[in-house]
């Protein structure tokens, strides 16, 4: 094994994961810097959300390492996975799974408790975050009387709590308005620079991308990279000379080279 570069806190080479039979990640390879914002983008199942299951540890590739600050987490056994989640980690899913029986507060709070913050330590931490969501005012409700908007607003502030070293973001919007979106996303990023936590974002959406420090693609498992045509704009150069040209599906084939 060759451990990755110093500046990279996370770091995966050929991954290979297969999901009965069928291929999901297949050779992709990739380094996140410390304190970076990282956006996996691409169409519905293209293997987002499998990368970042193996990133966090939820998944072991079946070929392929992944490494968390030069320690390789592909090796470790189930029980070390789940404390290196547990205290270094966060996670956001498309759909917030919240405790049922606690307070927003209380599931705030939750990832502190589990790592043995007091209750009256892990409290005000938890309505901070609140606060800063705009959902201060939720703080004793249940998540059943929770409008859907504000159950997500609670998840991203779960993920924040503990200021993990990375957190993992699936889709972190997906159920929320435009203007709901919008200001989770603010929260988050600025949250992320302020605290130097790593962020990898796993989306489809362009304008989420477009808030990431950089952004890779995935297309059917694979890694690639977008070639931008001419502007359509640009003055006219020499006219080609004549022959049979692409097709309009070849042409949009060539648009995506695999890396």
């Amino acid at each position: 094994m060759v451990a990755p570069p110093d500046n990279d806190v996370l770091w995966a080479r050929a991954l290979h994961v297969t999901h009965n039979g069928s291929p999901a990640l297949t050779g992709v390879s990739l380094g996140v810097r410390e304190g970076e914002i990282l956006a996996v983008s691409g169409p519905r199942g293209s293997g987002k959300t499998t990368l970042l299951r193996c990133l966090s540890g939820q998944l072991l590739p079946q070929q392929g390492e992944v490494w968390f600050n030069s320690t390789p987490v592909h090796t470790m056994g189930p029980l070390v996975r789940e404390r290196l989640r547990r205290d270094r980690f966060g996670w956001i899913d498309p759909e917030p799974h919240l405790v049922p029986e606690l307070t927003a507060r209380e599931n705030v709070a939750l990832p502190l408790m589990l790592r043995g913050a007091s209750h009256r330590t892990a409290k005000p931490a938890a309505q901070e975050w609140l606060e800063r969501l705009d959902i201060g005012g939720c703080a004793r409700k249940r998540p059943h009387a929770l409008l859907q908007a504000e159950r997500q607003r609670v998840a991203v502030a779960r993920a924040l709590v503990t200021t993990p070293s990375v957190i993992f973001a699936d889709e972190p919007t997906a159920p929320l308005h435009r203007a709901d979106r919008a200001h989770v996303l603010r929260t988050l990023t600025t949250a992320a620079r302020s605290h130097g936590i790593t962020v990898v974002l796993a989306t489809h959406d362009p304008e989420l991308a477009a808030l990431a420090d950089r952004a890779v693609t995935l297309l059917d498992g694979r890694r690639v990279k977008t070639v931008h045509l001419p502007d359509t704009d640009a003055p006219p150069g020499p006219a080609p000379a004549a022959g049979p040209g692409p097709t309009d599906a070849e042409g949009r084939a060539a648009c995506s080279l695999s890396v």
